[in-house]
């Protein structure tokens, strides 16, 4: 059995050595690529996952969620040449290709994207803890210092055995079961004692004396890289209640009083719908790419049909693509009929500036419903 600080260093770690050597491992395990085909019970948009097994756990997943409906799954072999020529799932609508960098191509494929296969969103922070909350926009500082109060809001730092029992099997692995069921991924138990609570920080916020949530973190040098979070019981009212917000906000302060110079909020996929980007994205992140293996990971997502359920998935699921010079920036599609859906903002450091994209001019060539006139199309905000 691999011990878990192995397994750990070898899935986060970003010492170049440990991730060249999982670059190699990646390439020669993808050797024989996979295709992954989701139909919906409904008649909805069909989609297809191939290259990296890594994006059956962090791409697909997060797809289906977003497409909303029951999925059928099927998987068989391919080849590499296929899923570069869009050929590998000939009935799939959208088909997202997990590759190495290496094997990206310099510019995507016409009615294709090139993205980031993981973001990475972190905090710096300095000697001064009231710095923090001028990160916030007036009315989060607000609810924050109103509820701080109203609450009796404090931050405790917890150390003993019973403390990590408490937070990982009453808060941490209820709500991920709530949030996510099946697809909820984490640190198993044993990983994140070993790796997480004896090298890092464990943080609850208590109203009064009682503790509502918490978060595990791991200190790496000058950084506290927030890893397990959970509320009492799984329950959803903390999430209506700022609760996490406050956390967040109360561990950045811990952090500039103690010396440390950022907050790693930990990744996401690069898609601007994703509830977690957007939560925070609100404490004004710095966004790149991680510096883990994912560093040298892409995805290529191909539209291999047009049709309103295809238009409508892209509409609501903006993208943070990789536009000239590897820099990223938020893609927005749009029509006549679907505005873009500029409410899902992109504004944080990293993030270059954003582009409309109309389908009629995206999609002109594939297989769908006749074009109307392209309509004038909306000035940038």
């Amino acid at each position: 059995m691999i011990p878990p600080n192995w397994r750990y260093i070898w899935n986060n770690s970003g010492d170049p050595r440990i991730v060249r050597v999982h670059t190699l491992a990646d390439a020669a395990a993808a050797a024989r690529p996979d295709v992954t085909v989701s139909r919906p019970g409904d008649g909805g948009v069909v989609l297809a996952y191939g290259g990296l097994p890594q994006g059956l756990t962090h791409v697909l997943p997060f797809l289906e969620q977003r497409r909303g409906t029951a999925s059928h799954r099927t998987r068989r072999g391919t080849t590499w040449a296929d899923l570069a020529g869009g050929r590998a799932a000939p009935g799939a609508d959208i088909l997202a290709v997990g590759v190495l960098r290496e094997r990206a191509p310099a510019r995507p494929p016409r009615h294709s994207l090139l993205l980031p296969f993981r973001i990475t969103l972190s905090v710096p922070v300095g000697p001064d803890p009231q710095d923090v909350l001028s990160r916030l926009s007036r009315k989060a500082r607000q609810q924050h210092t109103r509820e701080l109060r109203s609450r009796g809001r404090r931050l405790e730092v917890a150390t003993g055995e019973e403390d990590f029992a408490y937070f990982y099997d009453g808060m941490h692995r209820p709500t991920m079961t709530n949030r996510h069921g099946d697809s909820a991924r984490s640190e198993d138990r044993e990983s994140a004692r070993v790796c997480l609570f004896r090298r890092g920080v464990l943080f609850f916020l208590c109203e009064g004396d009682r503790r509502v949530a918490g978060m595990l973190c791991r200190l790496e040098g000058r950084t506290l890289v927030v890893r397990l979070a959970g509320v009492d019981g799984g329950g959803a009212d903390a999430y209506r209640s700022g609760t996490y917000m406050a956390m967040y906000v109360l561990i950045l302060q811990w952090a500039a009083e103690h010396g440390l110079t950022r907050v790693d909020l930990s990744g996401c996929e690069p898609f601007l719908s994703k509830g977690i980007l957007q939560f925070k994205r609100k404490m004004h992140p710095e966004i790149a790419l991680p510096d883990n293996h994912f560093h040298h990971k892409r995805l290529v997502v191909r539209v291999r049909r047009d049709s309103p359920a295809v238009r409508d998935f892209l509409t609501a699921n903006p993208v943070l693509g990789l536009g000239r010079n590897q820099g990223l920036e938020a893609v927005y599609f749009h029509d006549a009929d679907r505005p873009p859906r500029l409410d899902l903002r992109w504004q944080c450091p990293g993030v270059l500036g954003h582009r409309l994209v109309h389908f009629d001019d995206f999609l002109a060539g594939l297989p769908g419903p006749s074009r109307r006139t392209p309509a004038a199309r909306p000035t940038l905000p």
